[in-house]
């Protein structure tokens, strides 16, 4: 039985590597290929694959909303594959349907068989991944801190981020105060880094 894939991947060079790999396998054909999130989730909608490989990281967006969009459309299982593989993302990959996570040092005959367990109806979770998951710290913010934090990270004035949470300026400082006493940040980019570095954001 052949598995029909969408590859998506910000970087041309890897995403061409890893449809070529994936290509020589005599099961596995390559049906679509993204360089976005967004053009990951048009791409899996116009092809409908039997299972997605998406990069964690492509911005602006990332593999997890495009994840999560293209479970919920078409049902077809996802395998993210990440460079930085952050605890706190394992969770809410999980949580979005995700099927599979394993990192970018994977090798292509391993990650060949990794797509056929998950094809099967099997979940694959990188051992390492799995382990740091399973020791990573709570996070401390509430999910409207989280909001703020995730906007901040971006870079964006106070001004800027009140207006894309929809809340007040004074509002918003509020919150990257809270945020950034709770991570002992010296200030909101400080605040941000660890809670990306973290995989809550």
């Amino acid at each position: 039985m052949t598995i029909r894939l969408v590859l998506a991947d910000d970087e041309d060079l890897i995403r061409g590597a890893l449809a070529a790999l994936l290509g020589l396998e005599d099961d596995l054909v390559v049906v679509g290929e993204a360089a976005s999130a967004a053009e990951a989730v048009a791409v899996a909608c116009a092809e409908r694959p039997d299972l997605a490989v998406l990069d964690l990281e492509m911005p602006p967006g990332d593999g997890l909303g495009a994840a999560a969009e293209i479970h919920a459309r078409l049902g077809v299982p996802v395998v993210l594959v990440t460079r930085h593989a952050r605890p706190g993302v394992l969770r809410r990959a999980l949580a979005a349907g995700v099927r599979g996570f394993v990192p970018k040092t994977t090798p292509a005959a391993r990650l060949a068989a990794i797509i056929r367990e998950v094809h099967g109806g099997r979940r694959y979770v990188d051992p390492d991944i799995a382990a740091a998951a399973l020791t990573e710290r709570p996070c401390p913010l509430t999910p409207r801190e989280l909001d703020v934090v995730r906007a901040a990270a971006r870079g964006a004035p106070v001004a800027e981020i009140a207006a894309a949470v929809h809340l007040a300026p004074g509002t918003v400082r509020n919150y990257l105060s809270a945020a950034m006493a709770k991570l002992g940040a010296p200030n909101r980019q400080a605040a941000a880094r660890t809670a990306w570095e973290q995989g809550w954001i």
